[in-house]
């Protein structure tokens, strides 16, 4: 029993997302690498807690923030968990292990003013480009969906009539999200455009060439077109997916609402919002009541 045959577990059974897989892939390379720098016989299935507390030491003398050292010593509690199921070892050498604190972050979001000046004032290239481009960063905005769902996302998906996209998400699992009728009219003119490379494949957003679009463009998409309207440093699709989120709650979504929009499974990931909401509140409050 080795690590691939667990990569394929994570593939085939938990059929995690291949971006997932190259993570928990990369940080098990990692640990692997450490472990044999220091014991070139080294093999993973013996480990001990010893050794896992000196990766998380030397991780954090390198500089690696808390929040990766939580995602690889994650990584290796799956591992050994996989490890303990298939019988391959007794004791979970995780066990005894504790992990740096965290500090707990906002999540960043793009305010509305600026979102409507993207949309209302910027002015797009006339060209395939800056239609896709636009058509692009709506569908973020307006449906919060992952850069994953927006590059798999096909025609078959979208049902104008009933003004909805069928996302594939996490794990395979699908959900409907609503789209308003900008978006509406910016698919129907951006397809129109697409129609014309006459693309083999039923991908809806696509290269200049006609092939299926990928998640470096499309974050480079959104990153220089943000940079257009605000100063945050991050303008990645995902702060997108957290301006949809967060300004839905400012606006009086419902929080189980949102959590079904953004394809959550559980509520804690879509409590966070609310702290953000929260801090707008308080700064309301200190500006506005004389006592404050």
């Amino acid at each position: 029993m080795d690590i691939n045959a667990f990569i394929k577990y994570l593939s085939n059974e938990k059929r995690y997302s291949k971006h997932t897989v190259r993570s928990y892939q990369s940080d098990l390379d990692q640990f692997v690498e450490f472990c044999i720098s220091i014991n070139p016989e080294f093999n993973p299935i013996a480990s001990d807690h010893h050794i896992i507390r000196k990766w998380i030491i030397f991780l954090m003398e390198n500089g690696v923030s808390p929040r990766s050292i939580n995602r690889k010593i994650t990584t290796l509690k799956s591992f050994y968990k996989f490890l303990s199921r298939e019988g391959v070892i007794e004791v979970m050498p995780t066990d005894k292990v504790v992990v740096p604190k965290m500090k707990k972050q906002l999540p960043v979001f793009v305010g509305q003013e600026p979102m409507n000046r993207l949309f209302d004032s910027f002015e797009f290239p006339d060209n395939f480009e800056g239609l896709r481009n636009r058509t692009i960063l709506l569908a973020f905005y307006c449906t919060g969906i992952r850069v994953s769902e927006l590059v798999s996302l096909t025609t078959h998906n979208i049902d104008f009539y009933n003004g909805q996209i069928k996302v594939l998400g996490k794990r395979n699992k699908e959900r409907l999200v609503p789209f308003a009728l900008e978006l509406k009219a910016a698919f129907q003119e951006y397809l129109a455009e697409r129609d014309k490379l006459e693309c083999n494949h039923p991908v809806v957003f696509v290269t200049n060439a006609g092939d299926p679009i990928y998640d470096r463009l499309v974050y480079d998409i959104v990153h220089q077109n943000l940079g257009a309207v605000t100063t945050l440093e991050k303008r990645s699709p995902h702060i997108l997916r957290h301006t949809f989120a967060t300004q839905m709650l400012n606006n009086g979504a419902d929080i189980n609402a949102i959590k079904e929009l953004l394809g959550h499974s559980n509520l804690s990931a879509t409590q966070i919002y609310t702290h953000t909401t929260f801090e707008k509140l308080k700064k309301i409050y200190k500006q506005a009541h004389p006592r404050a």
